[in-house]
């Protein structure tokens, strides 16, 4: 078990601004006490006449998981399963003035009630929990599937042990493939070209190909592209769409890296606040709603390429005109080997907290791939 964390000047300031640019997401100050999802104390009889209102930081700003999925279930769904009962208010992250590396840490103060976490942004303070998205690991949904089913037992556990925080779901984005200004034709071809990514891991594969990685947000990607800061941006298929990537770049090279996992919780004392009706309507809910979302990533992996390269089959993004770039056999066995030679071996240098042995007892042998003995 982790220590008890106190909360420094700093967070206590970056919660203040945060609430205060997302109004009673996070503050909770306009909402009745005991109708926000964290324990407090009775309310009025007018109050009690309210819906029970929770508080939800959700997942990435204008994609599809969070503006058809997400933000109706809590906000429309919600209300009418429960016959008008509970209510909730919802933001996404990246809007909620909440920096996705403390979103963890800020679900186990209990800042933030309800909230979702990209594994992406966990990479440097708890590269134990990232295992499942490794570039390299999950070349389709099946994989990622498998992977998930074995690594879930002991992601769960260790949220509920070690942070005080029970997990709800896990949501997966489209694949995250390769954006680029110039023609390639194999992976060999980013050799010495400036390319995005979102973590450690990704920034490992980069580099085991002679790329050289950049860290860049998600919504920064577009003026890191046209600033010539990036050549080529690893990123969904579909959220690269959206955000206008087709415009900037020319070939697409859709080898799934990795997909975005992401989890949600609530912090403990919040969830065990919550009307015993409402935790079970939850528990009954939201993994249909993880379903739909992972169905949804499925099919937007296959059509925001359809869409960035102007097949007419294009659904939900914008037609552009790039090329897609076939993956050989050899880049995919390329793929693979360096997974194993660099990318796994990275990870577990990273990990401080035995990661060696919770591979072995997880995701190693439903794959099949051991543990270097000396990574």
């Amino acid at each position: 078990m982790q220590p008890r964390l106190s909360v420094p000047k700093l967070l206590w300031r970056a919660a203040v601004v945060s609430c205060a640019t997302a109004g009673p997401l996070l503050a909770g100050a306009q909402l009745p006490p005991a109708r926000t999802g964290a324990p407090a104390a009775k309310a009025s009889p007018a109050a009690e006449q309210a819906p029970y209102r929770l508080r939800v930081v959700g997942g990435l700003a204008g994609i599809t998981q969070y503006t058809q999925l997400e933000a109706p279930f809590w906000t429309r769904e919600l209300p009418r399963l429960s016959g008008g009962r509970f209510t909730a208010d919802v933001v996404p992250f990246d809007r909620a003035g909440v920096p996705g590396m403390e979103m963890l840490r800020l679900l186990q103060l209990g800042v933030v009630p309800f909230g979702t976490t990209l594994m992406s942004s966990l990479s440097a303070q708890y590269p134990q929990y990232t295992a499942a998205d490794l570039p390299g690991l999950n070349p389709n949904i099946a994989a990622l599937r498998t992977t998930v089913a074995a690594f879930r037992p002991y992601l769960e556990k260790s949220l509920r042990d070690d942070h005080g925080i029970e997990p709800l779901a896990i949501y997966t984005y489209p694949a995250q493939m390769i954006f680029c200004k110039r023609p390639m034709a194999r992976l060999s071809d980013l050799a010495g070209r400036r390319i995005r990514v979102s973590s450690a891991a990704q920034a490992d594969f980069i580099s085991a190909v002679g790329g050289v990685p950049v860290l860049t947000s998600f919504a920064q990607q577009p003026s890191s592209l046209e600033s010539g800061e990036s050549e080529c941006a690893v990123t969904g298929s579909m959220s690269g769409n959206i955000l206008g990537l087709h415009t900037m770049t020319s070939h697409l090279y859709p080898m799934p890296l990795t997909w975005g996992l992401a989890i949600f919780g609530a912090n403990r004392a919040a969830w065990e606040a919550l009307p015993p009706d409402l935790r079970a309507l939850l528990r009954t809910e939201l993994p249909k709603l993880e379903a739909a979302i992972w169905a949804s990533a499925e099919r937007e992996t296959a059509d925001g390429i359809a869409c960035s390269i102007g097949k007419p089959e294009c659904r939900a993004g914008t037609r552009g005109s790039m090329t897609l770039v076939l993956v050989s056999a050899e880049d995919q066995r390329r793929a693979k080997e360096l997974f194993t030679s660099t990318v796994l071996p990275r990870w577990l240098r990273r990990c401080t907290v035995r990661c060696a042995d919770i591979w072995a007892r997880t995701i190693g042998p439903a794959h099949a791939i051991a543990a270097p003995s000396q990574p």
